[in-house]
């Protein structure tokens, strides 16, 4: 009975499954990256030192891709990057 009012919200509205899904994205994406960098540093890396860095910056890239991804989530469409050839005049010859 309790979900009844649940079933009243359009999904695009929902900011508690967003929620929900970008805290899963960002734990995924911060572990399957930190794993992906510690692998690398093991195999490319000999000082401590350079392989720590290795999993901080594939933490830092799994946390920027969940950030931009949810940002995209809680604001609509992702935003265009190049222009359309609409958007220019055309050459005069």
């Amino acid at each position: 009975m309790g979900n009844e009012n649940k079933a009243d919200i359009p999904a695009r509205y929902d900011l508690n499954a967003k929620w929900d899904a970008c805290l899963d994205l960002g734990l995924r994406r911060f572990v399957y990256s930190s794993f992906a960098g510690a692998f690398t540093g093991l195999l490319l890396f000999r000082s401590p030192v350079t392989r720590w860095a290795s999993v901080a910056f594939g933490a830092g890239v799994g946390i920027g891709s969940a950030y931009s991804e949810c940002s995209h989530k809680f604001d609509g469409s992702p935003p265009k990057l190049t222009p359309s050839l609409s958007e220019f005049p055309p050459p005069k010859v």
